[in-house]
């Protein structure tokens, strides 16, 4: 059984589960690094993934597509920025809404403009090419989850470690930082917060749109109406639990993928679909509550220490 679940074509699927939600979770961890409550990277990947489709549908190639869903993420981006940083409105409010924005606007213009409902996929919308590694595709296992993925798979993991380097080496990761935790010591170096915290949305917009352009014309060749199904939620998750830090984020987001993976491939062993549809957002939860009580921990350890 165990040779039938973990065979390369399993170790392929947790590459490409993971790739979205890593490329959400990276631009989610730059907003949280930079002091902005975002929760709204559901929307910002479904508007994502629609623009991707009707890029590459309407302009006849996967890289215009591609570079649609950039600008649409961009776009949600600044929407966030409007209404929290300029107006401002509350992020937790401003995040509900633009999830709301997200669903129901691209429900609209799958209706009018590409004229069907629930499903549309197109010749013309084309595919992400894949990429094969020569020597590393003929590993067991680890080639299968290397090799063969597409271009946006590996730039997900190259942004892993570029954002380590800026966050602990560059200037701008650490004005990042001060945005986040300390805007007052930010601001007696001459540097505003606000424009911060702008760069910030509109980096995770961009992330965010390559991520449901992972989804879209990547993973698949077309769009389904809530395609992201979740998957900026655990994005949001990820964040939370890893308080940001890229390399620990890609780890979870593995985590997540592999059980995502395990949950599909156990419904052809008739296991019931409810109880393998539940898997990824159990294992959110037990992320969650791992992460509460590590942290009571030490906040009781800092309390004592104080008293002490």
């Amino acid at each position: 059984m165990l040779a039938d679940l973990f065979d390369p074509a399993f170790a392929d699927s947790v590459a490409r589960i993971a790739a979205p939600i890593l490329l959400a979770s990276l631009g989610g961890a730059i907003c949280h690094r930079a002091g902005v409550f975002n929760i709204a990277l559901e929307g910002f990947i479904l508007m994502g993934a629609f623009a991707a489709v009707l890029g590459s549908f309407m302009l006849g190639h996967v890289f215009w597509g591609v570079l649609c869903a950039i600008v649409a993420g961009i776009f949600m981006g600044l929407l966030f920025a409007e209404f929290h940083l300029r107006r401002p409105g509350d992020a937790i409010v401003v995040s509900i809404a633009l999830n709301l924005i997200g669903l129901g606007l691209t429900t609209y213009l799958l209706r009018s403009v590409l004229g069907v409902s629930g499903v549309f996929q197109n010749e013309a919308i084309g595919k992400i090419a894949e990429i094969k590694l020569p020597v590393i595709e003929n590993l067991p296992f680890i080639g299968s989850f290397l090799s063969g993925q597409s271009i946006l798979f590996y730039f997900a993991i190259f942004l892993v470690f570029f954002f380590h380097y800026i966050y602990s080496k560059h200037k701008i990761g650490f004005w990042m930082r001060a945005a986040g935790e300390n805007p007052l010591a930010l601001k007696t170096t001459g540097i505003k917060p606000t424009p911060v915290k702008l760069l910030a949305l509109v980096l995770c917009g961009a992330c965010c749109g390559l991520a449901g352009a992972q989804l879209s014309v990547s993973n698949v060749s077309l769009f389904v109406e809530n395609m992201s199904a979740g998957r900026g939620w655990i994005a949001v998750v990820i964040v939370l639990v890893t308080n940001g830090r890229p390399i620990p984020l890609l780890g979870l987001v593995l985590l997540f993928g592999f059980v995502d993976s395990l949950s599909l491939r156990l419904q052809g062993f008739g296991f019931p679909q409810q109880f393998t549809e539940m898997m990824p957002y159990v294992a959110s939860l037990i992320a969650l509550i791992f992460v509460s009580i590590r942290r009571m921990k030490d906040l009781i350890s800092m309390r004592g220490y104080d008293n002490g």
